[in-house]
């Protein structure tokens, strides 16, 4: 797996050819009935079926690039090391390893290295903001009831 660092930022002509191929691809993918269409290369002629859900995806890459925004695909399985895991959360290493030694997410070891599965630090991730946002409620209804915030 590279590195966040090896990611690049897209150019302003790979933007402008995402926004195009991002419309017109969103657009084509609403009139699809099937699960397997098939596509045209236009430069070879050679015509590939593609799973919906892959070029669903593509969709949702196509946006991103149009925004500028850099993109990397990780398979749900990827196990990463915890400098990565730690930069994905935006914790540092050691705070980390201590999530990972009290349970908060599951890892598994490698002689004396631990790797996480990609999926459980997203499942982490997902949580930490459910429970961010429960807290932020709270704190706004607390507010509210004491006078220091105007709905």
């Amino acid at each position: 797996m590279n590195s966040i660092d090896d990611i690049e930022r897209p150019t302003k002509e790979e933007q402008k050819a995402a926004i195009k191929s991002y419309n017109a691809l969103a657009a084509a993918l609403n009139q699809v009935h099937t699960e397997y269409p098939e596509i045209e290369i236009e430069e070879t002629k050679e015509r590939i079926k593609i799973p919906v859900k892959a070029l669903q995806l593509l969709v949702k890459i196509l946006k991103e690039t149009s925004q500028g925004k850099p993109v990397s695909i990780v398979p749900i399985a990827t196990e990463i090391t915890t400098q990565a895991a730690a930069e994905l959360i935006g914790c540092s290493r050691p705070h980390l390893v201590k999530l990972l030694e009290s349970g908060e997410i599951n890892f598994t070891k490698i002689g004396k290295h631990r790797r996480i599965k990609y999926q459980d630090l997203i499942e982490y991730k997902r949580k930490m903001k459910a429970k961010q946002r429960k807290l932020l409620i709270e704190i706004m209804k607390a507010d509210e009831e004491s006078g220091l915030y105007d709905s």
